[in-house]
């Protein structure tokens, strides 16, 4: 199917999360051992500056959505997952750092990676990573943050 070619002039460019849904290839990373990487977001995050976090991304348009979660995981934890496994799918409404209303659509992975490998690979958006139990998450916590980790916590992935 042939699509129509639109001069660069006329293009529009939509905010996803705000002029559409956003829908993100997102992930809770493991060890295999019980503990879980979280993401602490730096001050130019789009939301949530300060929090801690699951990793993610959006998905391309005409990226697959396990080629999604593998480079999301290679961007912001330069690491290759050693095994990927569906989780499950929320809605994640939110508000921007600038007062917007935002909506997402999480769609979520448990990814398996060597914690040896791991380290931040984008320093613009991640302040500091580490590893944690149950026992040890940091606060703050992101908004979003339970509905994937209890998913997580009832599959046995994470203590």
């Amino acid at each position: 199917m042939n699509q129509p070619i639109i001069p660069a002039s006329d293009k529009i460019d939509l905010l996803r999360g705000i002029d559409h849904i956003g829908i993100s290839a997102s992930f809770v990373v493991h060890d295999g051992q019980g503990n879980v990487l979280l993401q602490k977001r730096s001050q130019r995050c789009r939301d949530e500056q300060g929090r801690w976090d699951v990793g993610g991304g959006a998905i391309e348009f005409g990226e697959p959505l396990e080629d999604a979660v593998r480079r999301e995981i290679r961007e912001e934890l330069m690491a290759e997952p050693l095994a990927i496994d569906f989780l499950t799918v929320y809605d994640a409404h939110r508000v921007s750092a600038d007062g917007l209303p935002t909506h997402w659509v999480a769609i979520m992975h448990a990814v398996k990676i060597d914690p040896t490998k791991v380290s931040i690979g984008e320093p613009h958006k991640i302040d500091e990573i580490g590893w944690f139990t149950s026992d040890t998450l940091p606060t703050p916590l992101h908004s979003q943050f339970w509905k994937s980790y209890e998913v997580a916590l009832k599959k046995g992935i994470v203590k």
